[in-house]
């Protein structure tokens, strides 16, 4: 064989080269991508449970307030004279509300048992697509207002379901009610609030 035909001529790979590096380093990254993408998931489950613990938080707050402050009034207030919180324009006076928040639709008692019944069951199923803490604090103050006052449609006279609602709080020349109504309010101008800035319960933001 002449020498150019040597010079030309490309050698054959030795019996038994290692191509291992080649086939570990596609194994690596592929490793190195799942990992990535597992530890996404993780991060995006745990902070799901921290807004489901915000929304559990501000609902038992809400709550347990406007329980605690109903047993107040029924025991201090109910067949007494309103108290004058800030003269004529603020009273605190025991009513028991047979309607809705502020009094509205009075003969629809256990229409409204129901609509609160079905406001919880729906906040609880959004809670597992929960990732925005503004929509928690909020969904937070609509379920403990609802669940403050179905608790008083549930286990108050006249019967259950029937139930009415003690309100307390009379404002001059304004309907009276009571904190579980404060919250359902608040919660709700809140959801408009981000609503209107394209904030979705999932944490994600759009623009119209």
């Amino acid at each position: 064989m002449s020498e150019a035909e040597r010079t030309i001529e490309t050698p054959d790979e030795p019996d038994g080269a290692d191509t291992s590096d080649v086939t570990d380093g596609t194994d690596e990254t592929a490793d190195v991508a799942g990992d990535d993408g597992a530890e996404e998931n993780e991060a995006g489950e745990g902070r799901g449970k921290r807004r489901i613990l915000v929304l559990a938080g501000v609902a038992a707050f809400a709550y347990v307030l406007d329980l605690v402050t109903k047993i107040m009034v029924v025991e201090w207030l109910e067949h007494e004279e309103p108290i004058e919180v800030l003269g004529e324009w603020l009273r605190f006076e025991a009513v028991r509300n047979g309607g809705a928040a502020f009094g509205i639709g009075e003969a629809l008692t256990v229409v409204f048992t129901c609509i609160a019944a079905a406001v919880i069951a729906v906040i609880v199923r959004l809670a597992r697509k929960l990732y925005s803490t503004p929509w928690a604090i909020a969904l937070g103050l609509l379920l403990g207002g609802a669940l403050g006052n179905l608790t008083d449609r549930v286990l108050r006279a006249p019967g259950a379901l029937e139930g009415h609602v003690v309100d307390f709080i009379a404002p001059k020349y304004f309907a009276v009610f009571n904190l579980a109504d404060s919250a359902i309010v608040c919660g709700g101008i809140l959801i408009v609030l981000l609503s209107f800035r394209g904030l979705d319960p999932d944490g994600t933001v759009h623009r119209d």
